[in-house]
């Protein structure tokens, strides 16, 4: 039994990705102080019980402003330019508190579904102000204790296109914007567009995160000139596309090439699953396509790549329940990944994202924050397949939620 200094809390029999056996976890000030077999130490215990524990869920990609919008307008929409359309003719009504309300129904879920950081991109044009930006800051501000939230701005609907866009977008980033982001197949000037969020980018040394080659015709994109810009610039690491559907409608060569030039110029690849797949190939009347860019195969070949949730109850996607675990396992069932891509699944909501989102303290290693998830699964192999409740978080070693097992009431004798 190893003998520890003085822990405030300790986690006992913890299974971990990295451990063949459970461990304990010892916290002190909110912080990781030991992870080893047995811990000897008067201090607050939580039993784990065996079960897998994780760092969190991180969530790269998803739009908290424009959530639950589901019944404020019709939602027979089939394209991204219909979905584009119908939020921004909601979205010049949107109050602080409309915003922030939603955004929080939304937020509470990814909590409880074990998400630990997350990234919200927040649209910043003059129909919304900053209204959208303000409500979200808000709402990083109010669930600090539970999760770790990023904002990225950007304009949803063009830039040199857009007069009044970049003003707003410069007063957002000196007033709390972490990221920057854009949406050149939105402008009718895209090279212009991205020069000039990469030119931001610099300014004020943020990372870039961009809505890129969002349909399924492969004959042009923007992926080359966003790859030149990163090289030209020196930002390899700091720069990811969302979506890039077009890469799904690539002949193997192609695709080839692609993937070889991600990897060269440091971009990484979100995919977004249940946007992509509701709003491509819906013209097709059969052998419908996908539209899947298959991430777990990119990140095999050296491209960083994340999955993530995008949108919930909105024109977008009318569906969703912030549960990342359910993504990883909804992508894995359509991109036909097989057993032993299982945990690159989890890796795509886990590690991945988190490098991709150059979070430096992520992950259950001493000295790092005591955030953890506990999952009702004793094989890490099985998160994916069997989907298994997640059952308790804890932020800073703080336990932030709790989900009680279903209760079976069979019949008497």
């Amino acid at each position: 039994m190893t003998t520890e200094a003085a822990f405030d809390l300790i986690f006992r029999s913890a299974l971990l990705r990295s451990s063949a056996a459970p461990v304990d976890i010892g916290v002190k000030d909110g912080r990781i102080a030991a992870i080893a077999p047995r811990l000897a130490c008067e201090a607050a215990e939580v039993d784990v019980g065996g079960h897998l524990a994780l760092p969190g869920f991180v969530d790269t990609h998803i739009h908290l402003d424009k959530a639950c919008l589901l019944g404020r307008c019709g939602h027979n929409h089939g394209s991204v330019s219909e979905a584009i359309r119908a939020v921004a003719g909601m979205k010049k009504d949107f109050t602080v508190e409309d915003v922030y309300a939603r955004g929080a129904r939304v937020l509470e879920r990814a909590i409880v579904h074990g998400t630990t950081r997350m990234r919200t991109h927040v649209e910043i044009d003059p129909r919304i102000g900053l209204r959208g930006f303000e409500a979200v800051k808000a709402l990083k501000r109010d669930h600090a204790w539970a999760i770790d939230l990023e904002l990225c701005v950007f304009p949803q609907e063009g830039l040199t296109n857009d007069p009044g866009a970049e003003e707003l977008l410069i007063q957002a980033l000196r007033d709390g914007g972490e990221v920057i982001g854009g949406c050149p197949y939105m402008d009718t000037d895209p090279n212009a567009h991205l020069a000039r969020i990469f030119d931001l980018a610099e300014e004020f040394d943020v990372d870039v995160d961009l809505h890129l080659d969002f349909d399924l015709d492969p004959s042009w994109w923007h992926l080359d000139e966003v790859c030149r810009l990163t090289e030209r610039r020196s930002y390899g690491g700091r720069v990811a596309i969302g979506h890039a559907t077009k890469l799904s409608a690539l002949p193997p060569e192609r695709m080839k090439a692609a993937t070889a030039q991600l990897a060269k110029a440091g971009v990484a690849v979100t995919v977004l699953p249940a946007t992509d797949l509701y709003l491509m190939g819906r013209q097709a009347t059969h052998n419908a396509p996908r539209g899947l860019t298959l991430a777990h195969k990119l990140a095999g070949d050296g491209v960083l790549c994340s999955v993530a949730t995008n949108n919930v109850l909105n024109p977008f996607t009318p569906f969703g329940d912030a549960s990342l675990l359910r993504m990883a396992n909804f992508y894995a069932n359509v991109a036909h990944a097989s057993v032993s891509d299982f945990d690159t699944c989890l890796d795509l909501v886990t590690e991945l994202p988190a490098r991709l989102m150059n979070l430096g303290d992520y992950g259950i290693k001493v000295g790092n924050p005591a955030d953890l998830i506990v999952l009702d699964t004793r094989d890490s192999r099985f998160a994916i397949a069997e989907l298994p409740d997640v059952m308790m978080g804890f932020k800073a070693g703080r336990q932030t939620f709790a989900r009680q097992r279903a209760t079976l009431f069979r019949p008497g004798p």
